[in-house]
């Protein structure tokens, strides 16, 4: 079953507005000369972007758009939240959820990611779910149960019709702006592990799911990582603000 291949770039809270302009001008004719057309390429700017990102992207047909977090109401008196229907106003077509730093610094349990996946779905959007660990989880050999967990209690309630609008990217935390690289060893295991247990509940659906691995992916280091069979693309950080090296991950597979 073919799954699709992602290059997802999550800006973080960075590039000012002109900054931004040029980033995304830089990547858009990098994609177009250089990527393939079967690759899915996601730009994940800070909210303000979204606007004339979008009108940037509108001739690009594998280049979407993407939301680094939606609040889990619809609507209301939420100062500062951003909500998935607003995301779809501006024609946004996916939504980071559950990154660790929103779980570490913002206390996002699996109860609160639940309710954001379902709100997500509901206005068409597509997920990009984190699961992850810490190295202390790692090394007390708690990585896989962990994961494990963070997966059944924020996705197992879907429908299979449901699920199967999901991506998953792996987090391994301990390798996420530290300049350490989980082996691709270390990466093929954890991704395979995450595909037996969704396809313990979801079946077959779960061989079409795309999981990224989303640990300091780099132009470098990119090839050997999607090579692996299980890992289906990168959630890529500090790197998809260097536009050269961004591409040159997007054209890896």
């Amino acid at each position: 079953m073919t799954r699709k291949k992602i290059a997802a770039g999550n800006w973080k809270m960075n590039m000012k507005h002109q900054e931004g302009v040029i980033l995304i001008s830089e990547v858009v004719n990098m994609v177009k000369d250089e990527v393939p057309s079967t690759t899915t390429v996601v730009l994940c700017p800070p909210f303000p972007h979204l606007g004339y990102a979008k009108k940037m992207l509108q001739s690009q047909p594998n280049i979407f758009l993407g939301g680094q977090n939606c609040a889990d109401k619809a609507s209301g008196a939420y100062t500062g939240e951003v909500a998935a229907g607003i995301l779809k106003s501006f024609e946004v077509d996916y939504v980071i959820l559950g990154h660790s730093e929103r779980r570490e610094y913002y206390k996002e349990t699996e109860e609160l990611l639940a309710t954001k996946v379902n709100i997500a779905l509901e206005n068409d959007l597509i997920p990009i779910f984190c699961c992850g660990e810490t190295l202390q989880q790692r090394q007390s050999g708690q990585h896989f149960e962990l994961v494990c967990k963070q997966l059944t209690a924020s996705l197992f309630h879907l429908t299979p019709e449901q699920y199967a609008k999901i991506v998953i990217a792996y987090e391994p935390i301990w390798a996420i702006g530290t300049g350490v690289t989980a082996t691709t060893d270390q990466a093929q295991e954890m991704h395979a592990v995450i595909r037996k247990h969704l396809a313990g509940k979801f079946g077959e659906l779960a061989q079409s799911t795309s999981i990224l691995y989303g640990g300091s992916v780099k132009g470098d280091n990119a090839k050997e990582l999607f090579a692996c069979p299980d890992v289906d693309g990168g959630l890529v950080g500090g790197a998809s603000l260097k536009s050269r090296e961004f591409a040159n991950i997007a054209k890896s597979f």
